[in-house]
């Protein structure tokens, strides 16, 4: 049974649609009890929390988790990437801390055949970047040697978010919980979960707006590690986030269409420098 998410009236509504349709197919391929099997199989996830704690102290700047990402919702076709796992290597060699890759098919162009390949590339801890709704996606998840996955407090409601993060857990991955609100920070506090995402885009418009992340920001226990989501164009962008506490911060369009992206990281982390 697929657990009902959190109604918000919104386009992650229609966008959780199509997941549920998705996975659905994906699970008469694969079964459930499958799946816990060949996640079981895996070998242990990567440290993703020692990837990212320190960020904001940390001499070298901040930590960056690259994204290799096709397309978005709000902007649409983002970049072809004729080779994910190139661009992940060219991520690694700028020494990105994470990378995050989209599998979310419709809205976003990804696919696990994504995730594979830039797996089967890198070392680094890979951030599996779906819209979790079902348990089946966690176990999913670390079967294609995932560190990371996503957890977005508005598609969740408090038994899911709690029971999730305690399966990611029991998996030995971490969970990026995703927030836009005050009152999303509260119930990400709540369980007490150890990384929190900060994502400034409005989830009913779409707009961003940086000046959210500070206000919000300062409403997290000081051990979470903060990360700050969308809105990143330039160095500069990093370097405030930073400056307003992230431990590391997510940026996707800036890199898949920066023509140097391994460099592009190292100007990120070097700007951020405390």
């Amino acid at each position: 049974m697929i657990p009902a998410h959190s109604s918000t009236g919104t386009v992650l509504d229609s966008i959780i649609e199509g997941v549920i349709e998705d996975m659905g197919a994906r699970k008469a391929t694969t079964s459930p009890s499958r799946m816990q099997q060949l996640a079981a199989e895996v070998s242990p996830a990567r440290d993703a929390h020692a990837a990212l704690v320190g960020g904001r102290d940390n001499p070298a700047g901040v930590g960056i988790i690259a994204e290799v990402k096709r397309a978005s919702p709000s902007v649409g076709p983002l970049s072809n990437i004729e080779s994910p796992a190139e661009l992940a290597a060219q991520y690694a060699a700028g020494g990105a801390a994470a990378i995050s890759v989209l599998t979310e098919q419709r809205r976003f162009n990804g696919s696990l055949a994504d995730f594979d390949a830039v797996r089967a590339r890198v070392d680094v801890p890979l951030l599996r970047k779906d819209f979790t709704v079902d348990e089946y996606q966690i176990y999913e998840a670390r079967a294609h040697d995932a560190d990371i996955v996503l957890l977005i407090v508005a598609a969740l409601d408090d038994a899911q978010l709690r029971d999730y993060l305690a399966l990611t857990h029991e998996l030995g991955m971490n969970a990026l919980v995703e927030t836009h609100t005050v009152e999303e920070i509260e119930r990400a506090a709540a369980v007490e979960a150890p990384i929190v995402g900060i994502n400034v885009r409005n989830l009913k418009t779409l707009e961003v707006d940086t000046s959210h992340y500070g206000t919000l920001a300062d409403q997290l226990p000081d051990a979470v590690i903060r990360v700050a989501e969308s809105g990143v164009k330039e160095a500069q962008d990093v370097a405030m986030y930073a400056a307003q506490g992230a431990d590391a911060v997510l940026v996707g369009e800036a890199l898949v269409r920066h023509g140097e992206p391994s460099q592009a990281i190292t100007d990120f982390r070097q700007a951020s420098r405390p």
